[in-house]
């Protein structure tokens, strides 16, 4: 999946240089490419990053590419979620700037990320009706994609 273009690399990529750093880690040109094909891609296992990776760098081993995954989730970059397939799935993390929920294809697994801000809105409604004060929330709704569908009626 690629990302939407109002996401912008060159600031993310400022943010990885900034906490790889931090972490007292180099920002070597392996790093930097897994950081920027999850950046691209997003919603990546391990396997399909790596596989993604060595088309441009064919010497990326496996243990490469997941200590970074590791690197960044410790960093705060990027988190983990499982969409129902069993595998952890990485995407980036913008620093609380980018939420959006996920509509999974039950079929051909394919994830579209949406904005919805009636739904935002209905949250924080029925939270506030049940006294909680909400600090996060994850919304995925599963079902079958425009082209499952079409498959399946034809």
């Amino acid at each position: 999946m690629s990302r939407p273009e109002s996401h912008d690399f060159g600031a993310w990529r400022d943010r990885v240089l900034q906490r790889i750093g931090r972490e007292h880690q180099r920002p070597t040109p392996q790093r930097m490419l897994v950081a920027e094909t999850l950046f691209h891609h997003g919603h990546l296992n391990v396997d399909e990053l790596h596989q993604e990776v060595r088309r441009i760098d064919p010497s990326l081993g496996y243990a490469t590419v997941y200590r970074t995954l590791k690197l960044l989730e410790r960093c705060g970059l990027v988190h983990a979620s499982n969409f129902g397939d069993g595998t952890a799935r990485y995407e980036i993390d913008e620093g609380g700037h980018d939420h959006h929920d996920h509509m999974i294809c039950t079929e051909c697994s394919k994830i579209v990320e949406f904005e919805e801000p009636a739904i935002e809105a209905l949250q924080v409604d029925v939270a506030r009706k049940h006294g909680f004060a909400l600090t996060s929330h994850r919304m995925d709704l599963f079902g079958l994609c425009p082209e499952c569908q079409a498959s399946a009626n034809a």
